[in-house]
C-alpha cells in the first residue's frame, strides 16, 4: 500500500498519513456559500480536494472513504441577496445548489459521500452550543451565545498567531457584549424577516463557525484524518472550528491534518471585479473552454502554491488534451504508472504527476497513460466529447454550445413535469443537422457527425428564438 505524505499546516511539515481507522479515511472540505454561482477561485479547493478524494479511494479502497463538503446554506449574505431580488431564500439556495452540482461536474469533479446543508444540522449545533456554555467555554449576551476564546490555551496555533496579533491585524466586530474583542459568534438573534430557529436563548440562527464543527462531528465523529480548505479560511474560520469543538470534545483530535490551497491569480493579477478579470466557473465555460481544459490548468501547479490561469495555459492544455485523447482512443486503461501515484502520493503534487503524464504520452504507453490520466480526473469518459467539436469554427461552436444549455435546461424541466416534448423536438432538429445527442446523469453533449449541417443548426436557434 502506498504511503501517503501531506503538508500539515497545524505541524508545519509533511505528515504520513496514519488513518484513525483504515477501514474508515475520513476528510472534511469546506463547501461554498449558496448566494452566487461559484467563481474560478473556489473551483480550486473543489478540484485540489476532489484529487485527494480519488487517490484515497485508489490506496484504500472506493469503499473505505467518507468525504464530506457542505453547502452553508444560512448566512448573511444569502439573506441580503433575498431581500434585494425579493425571492424566496429556498429559491435562490436551491438554484445556486444546482448551479454548483453542474459547474462542478463540468469540471469532472466527483459527488462527495456526504454533502450536508447548514440548515439541516441545527439541532445539532444548539446541543453543542449548550454543551459550550455548561463548561464555561462560551457566554451568553443580549441575545448571541459567543465562544470566549481566552478559555482555549492553544487559540492561534493553526496560523502561528497570538490572540493579540489577530486583533492587531484583522477586521473584527468590536461589540458592546464581547468579553474580548476576538470572541466569535455561535448564535445570533433573528428578526422576523430573515430565517430563525427555537433556541434556549430565544429565536436565532447560527453563526458560521459552529456549522462546520456540528456537521463534521455528525457525519465524521469527533475525530477525523483530513480537514482542507483554501488559505483564506485558516484564520478566523478553522481557528475558531478548531477551538469549538476541541473544547466541546476534550482528549479529541478533531482534525489530524490540515491542509490548504493557495489563492487564484488571473494573468498575473490578483481576480478582481475592479480588475475585469473576475470570472465565475460559468463564464468560463461559457466562453468555450472545456471543463477537462480547466481541471488540467489548475492541476499543472502544486495547490500550495498560487497558481495564474492565463489564456495561453488554457490554450496549451486543450492541445495537450487533444492529442493524449487521440493517443488513447478505443483503448482500455492499464495500471497506473508507479511515478504519478508517487507524485500524488507526496503532497498531492499533481504538477509532478502531470509531467510524468507527459513522459508516457512521449513513449506512447497509451493504456499506462489512460489510466494514469483518471487518477487525476482527466481523459475520463464523462469528461470526453469536446474534443470532437474543435473542427468548428467560432460562430457554429458558439452556438452549438447555446444549443446544449438550451437542451440541458429543457431536459431539467421535463425531469419536473413529465413532459418531455421539448426535449423531443430538440433532439429530432439536432439529429437533421447532423449532431449525435449524448445525455447522461453528467449533462448533455452535442458531437457533430460527418453529415453536419451548419445552417440547419442555426435555424434551431431561430427557432427557439421565436417561441
Amino acid at each position: 500500500m502506498a504511503e501517503i505524505r501531506l503538508w500539515n499546516t497545524k505541524t508545519k511539515q509533511k505528515d504520513l498519513l496514519v488513518p484513525i481507522d483504515p477501514d474508515n479515511v475520513r476528510m472534511y472540505v469546506c463547501g461554498p456559500t449558496v448566494y452566487d454561482r461559484a467563481h474560478m477561485g473556489n473551483a480550486r479547493p473543489v478540484i485540489v480536494f476532489d484529487v485527494l478524494f480519488r487517490l484515497l479511494r485508489h490506496v484504500y479502497g472506493a469503499d473505505h472513504v467518507t468525504y464530506v463538503r457542505n453547502f452553508t446554506d444560512v448566512d448573511d449574505k444569502i439573506n441580503a441577496r433575498s431581500q434585494l431580488s425579493g425571492r424566496p431564500i429556498a429559491d435562490i439556495t436551491e438554484e445556486t445548489i444546482r448551479w454548483y452540482h453542474e459547474d462542478m461536474a463540468a469540471l469532472g469533479v466527483m459527488v462527495p459521500t456526504h454533502e450536508p446543508r447548514a440548515t439541516a444540522y441545527i439541532d445539532e449545533m444548539i446541543v453543542m452550543i449548550k454543551g459550550l456554555i455548561a463548561d464555561g467555554f462560551a457566554y451568553e449576551a443580549e441575545g448571541h451565545v459567543l465562544f470566549a476564546v481566552e478559555k482555549y490555551a492553544d487559540y492561534g496555533a493553526l496560523s502561528g498567531r497570538s490572540i493579540d496579533d489577530m486583533i492587531a491585524g484583522s477586521r473584527v466586530e468590536v461589540a458592546p457584549y464581547k468579553r474580548n474583542p476576538m470572541d466569535f459568534v455561535l448564535w445570533k438573534p433573528s428578526t422576523d424577516d430573515l430565517p430563525g430557529w427555537d433556541s434556549p436563548w430565544g429565536r436565532g440562527r447560527p453563526g458560521w463557525h459552529i456549522e462546520c464543527s456540528a456537521m463534521s462531528l455528525a457525519l465524521l465523529g469527533d475525530s477525523f484524518d483530513i480537514h482542507g480548505g483554501g488559505n483564506d479560511l485558516m484564520f478566523p474560520h478553522h481557528e475558531n472550528e478548531i477551538a469549538q469543538s476541541k473544547c466541546a470534545h476534550p482528549g479529541s483530535d478533531f482534525a489530524r491534518i490540515w491542509m490548504h490551497n493557495e489563492m487564484l491569480q488571473v494573468e498575473g493579477k490578483k481576480m478582481s471585479k475592479s480588475l475585469g478579470n473576475f470570472f465565475t466557473v460559468h463564464d468560463v465555460l461559457e466562453q468555450g473552454i472545456p471543463g477537462e481544459v480547466i481541471r488540467f490548468v489548475y492541476l499543472s501547479t502544486h495547490y500550495r502554491k498560487p497558481m495564474d490561469w492565463t489564456a495561453e495555459k488554457a490554450q496549451q492544455a486543450r492541445k495537450t488534451l487533444q492529442k493524449w485523447r487521440a493517443q488513447t482512443r478505443d483503448v482500455l486503461p492499464g495500471d497506473v504508472h508507479p511515478e504519478v501515484l508517487s507524485c500524488l502520493s507526496n503532497d498531492l503534487n499533481t504538477a509532478g504527476a502531470v509531467n510524468e503524464l507527459h513522459v508516457l504520452s512521449a513513449a506512447s504507453d497509451v493504456t499506462t497513460l489512460l489510466a494514469s490520466a483518471r487518477l487525476l480526473g482527466l481523459l475520463t469518459e464523462e469528461m470526453g466529447g469536446w474534443e470532437e467539436t474543435e473542427q468548428l469554427d467560432g460562430p457554429d461552436l458558439s452556438k452549438l454550445q447555446q444549443v446544449r444549455r438550451y437542451l440541458g435546461n429543457a431536459r431539467q424541466r421535463a425531469m419536473e413535469t413529465k413532459d418531455f416534448s421539448e426535449v423531443d423536438r430538440l433532439k429530432s432538429e439536432l439529429s437533421q443537422a447532423g449532431i449525435e445527442v449524448r445525455m447522461s446523469k453528467t449533462g448533455v453533449e452535442l458531437l457533430p457527425t460527418d453529415s453536419f449541417d451548419s445552417a440547419r443548426l442555426w435555424s434551431i436557434e431561430r427557432n427557439r428564438e421565436a417561441e
